[in-house]
């Protein structure tokens, strides 16, 4: 068993389509068993924020955009389903857009996109990808079945970024998938909440879908296919000599996402760290090339280093004085303050004399973190213990991993 996921590249035109369905048809001919998990088509997730947006200001040019993005997918149904299926498949993704006018409507009726009704909007993408390309495989005569994820991943009610509920998923995952002999596509990015309120999983919830699913059936291998070679030793759009990897461990995947590599999302990672399952980052529009395998092995190679990564634009916090040297708990104070405002710090680094410590945040969180860490050192300011906190703008960070 192993589990797929299709980026939205990969599913972004007819072209890149019909790749996708020859590399799944393949799996199929040599009795692979395997699960499939699809993003949206490429782009059409940023549209449906956006048309949520000005729907919610009144702007009725979204109804435009809606008309385009229904087009784009009924040109995937005429391209790719088989005539005699065309008119079946139609319908049902008629019905897909007719709920999705009707939320534009009521968002454009109360003027309001709470981020609830954000989540049920960036739903239909991956809802409508999935179906139009398990009809796609159904007219070619095909065993497979389409899963809304929504039936099997379970969340808290953590609208934007939900928490999986791992105990409730896993088994509803192995009861589904327990005597099931046919291919199954599955909705990315998506889950529900105990209410059976539509959640979303956050940034990389495809990839997340994927390895959630693939912890939970034990599965031999993912593969994430996308629209590059695989993880490289640097971005080649700044160092042209960069090269792809052939293989790298988990903990240098992550690292490396972490630190400006956009290839995979390092929660993406977790369940399948905990499995040792093994992915593998392929390349859709060039299925020559071997890819990069994440795992737990870190392989020797003649070179100690694995690559180099950066985010070019971050703030620096530096948090210091006299009155730190030898006082125990700041850090604890500092960090538990900023955790209860759910700030998240890039890099930390502390003075080995503990007269200081530095933090990275992303610049749109800078103000707010000031502002945090003078209330919680108010009194040691006040008494000239710790200095006034200074920010540093228009830095960057580079990391080395290996």
């Amino acid at each position: 068993m192993k589990v797929l996921k299709f980026g939205g590249t990969s599913v972004g035109q007819v072209e890149s389509i019909k790749t996708v369905l020859g590399i799944i048809k393949n799996n199929i001919d040599s009795k692979q068993k395997q699960v499939i998990v699809l993003s949206a088509m490429g782009g059409v997730t940023n549209i449906l924020v956006e048309m949520g947006k000005k729907a919610s200001i009144s702007d009725e040019t979204y109804k435009i955009t809606l008309n385009l993005i229904e087009s784009k997918h009924y040109e995937v149904i005429t391209s790719l389903v088989e005539i005699k299926a065309q008119s079946k498949v139609f319908a049902n993704v008629k019905l897909i857009f007719n709920e999705l006018e009707d939320l534009l409507n009521g968002i454009y009726l109360i003027r309001e996109l709470s981020i609830r009704t954000l989540d049920l909007l960036m739903s239909f993408g991956e809802r409508l990808s999935t179906y139009i390309v398990f009809e796609c495989l159904k007219s070619m005569g095909e065993n497979v079945e389409f899963v809304d994820a929504r039936k099997i991943i379970t969340t808290d009610s953590n609208f934007g970024y939900a928490k999986v509920n791992f105990k409730e998923t896993n088994q509803n995952i192995s009861d589904h998938f327990k005597d099931n002999k046919s291919t199954s596509l599955v909705t990315g990015f998506i889950a529900a909440s105990p209410e059976n309120e539509t959640t979303t999983l956050g940034r990389g919830g495809s990839d997340y879908t994927a390895s959630i699913i693939a912890a939970a059936l034990s599965a031999e291998e993912i593969e994430i296919w996308t629209d590059v070679d695989g993880m490289m030793t640097a971005d080649p759009r700044i160092v042209e000599k960069a090269f792809t990897l052939p293989s790298i461990s988990y903990i240098e995947a992550m690292e490396l996402s972490h630190f400006g590599a956009k290839v995979i999302y390092p929660p993406t990672l977790q369940p399948a760290f905990a499995k040792k399952i093994p992915l593998s980052i392929k390349n859709t529009f060039n299925l020559a090339h071997p890819g990069t395998t994440v795992s737990d092995k870190n392989k020797k190679t003649d070179f100690p280093i694995k690559g180099i990564s950066s985010i070019p634009n971050v703030s620096l916090i530096n948090l210091h004085g006299s009155g730190m040297v030898g006082v125990a708990g700041v850090s604890g104070r500092l960090f538990s303050a900023l955790a209860r405002h759910k700030m998240s710090v890039i890099l930390i680094t502390q003075a080995s004399s503990e007269h200081s410590i530095c933090l990275a945040l992303d610049p749109k969180d800078a103000k707010e973190a000031t502002r945090i860490i003078e209330e919680e050192f108010e009194n040691e300011m006040a008494s000239k213990k710790i200095d006034k906190i200074v920010e540093i703008k228009d830095l960057s960070i580079i990391s080395i991993v290996g």
